[in-house]
């Protein structure tokens, strides 16, 4: 599917693959052509139409930076990994490409975003300035940033509240829905910051595109951009780092709580031990035992085995082992 935002519009222009002929031209007056999950006939269709050859699925998801950030033909060629589905489960990282030429903005993607979705409904808004491809590239990078500051701050959300739950939880208490909350968190944060890192390399390389570097408003609004990259980036840092150190308090207190249960059970076993002795030998069934007919045979072995009991429990009581 193929949606052309035109200049001052306050609606999208939807194209399905039977409206995308070899007879398609773009509008003159189109400022940003999004390309949501099209198929191979509408992307030949849209590069004949543009005059440009468009990177495919398999030529986006390479990571070496000459084929996620050239020019071409006149056109700038930026691909960047964005976060999707953050809000479920498990979260990827999936490629967008962003193409400058002109006065137009071109988007290839493959998957569902909100940051897409957010800043197509702010592009219908009077107040919006969408008058040119690069207007339109920043005002969606604002998006997309927006959107990944939100992800994190949930994230630190999640943080403060396990943080609390790990120091005050009961003793005793199941650790399983803490780790593995910990560790969709640590997940996510750090899918956020490579796409962080990915939309820092784009940036620096968009400084360079003619359409942004010849117009003093558009530098200023990029620089604030990548400001607002780097400081995300760093937040995710910290946010990555507190999340070890939870990671690993958790498992501390664990080892402790398991420590002390084998303790307690050692202990226990030491205590047992010297009168599980004594009786065992007076539990032997030889016919010939010095206190088998002695009367005072029976209290004096309960007395041993009491006695040999009490002595190592004081002893453990005094070195407060427990």
């Amino acid at each position: 599917m193929l949606r052309v935002l035109r200049r001052n519009a306050h609606r999208f222009d939807i194209y399905s693959e039977d409206a995308l002929t070899s007879a398609w031209q773009v509008p003159e007056d189109t400022v940003w052509v999004d390309m949501h999950c099209p198929s191979r006939s509408e992307e030949l269709a849209a590069e004949l139409a543009l005059s440009l050859q468009l990177p495919t699925p398999e030529e986006m998801q390479q990571i070496e930076p000459s084929s996620r950030l050239y020019r071409e033909a006149g056109a700038t060629f930026m691909t960047a990994s964005l976060l999707t589905r953050s809000d479920q489960d498990v979260a990827e990282l999936c490629p967008v490409t962003f193409v400058l030429t002109g006065d137009r903005l071109i988007t290839v993607r493959f998957f569902n975003s909100k940051a897409f979705d957010v800043f197509g409904q702010r592009a219908l808004s009077p107040t919006t300035d969408s008058s040119s491809g690069a207007d339109t590239f920043l005002g969606l990078m604002d998006a997309i940033i927006e959107r990944g500051a939100e992800v994190l701050e949930a994230g630190s959300a999640q943080v403060q509240e396990s943080s609390a739950a790990i120091f005050s939880r009961p003793k005793g208490g199941a650790f399983e829905p803490l780790l593995t909350s910990l560790a969709r968190t640590q997940s996510t944060t750090s899918l956020v910051r490579t796409s962080l890192v990915s939309l820092g390399r784009l940036a620096s390389f968009a400084a360079l595109a003619h359409e942004i570097s010849e117009d003093p408003a558009h530098q200023i609004h990029l620089s604030s951009i990548q400001h607002d990259i780097q400081s995300l980036t760093e937040h995710s840092g910290y946010q990555a780092s507190h999340i070890s150190f939870l990671l690993d308090a958790a498992l501390g207190l664990i080892n402790i709580e398991q420590n002390a249960t084998m303790k307690f059970f050692a202990v226990v076993t030491v205590l047992l031990m010297p009168p599980t002795l004594i009786g065992a030998i007076y539990g032997m069934n030889f016919k010939n035992m010095p206190e088998l007919e002695w009367p005072f045979g029976y209290p004096m072995a309960i007395c041993l085995m009491i006695l040999s009991g009490l002595i190592p429990f004081l002893w453990f009581r005094r070195k407060n082992w427990f």
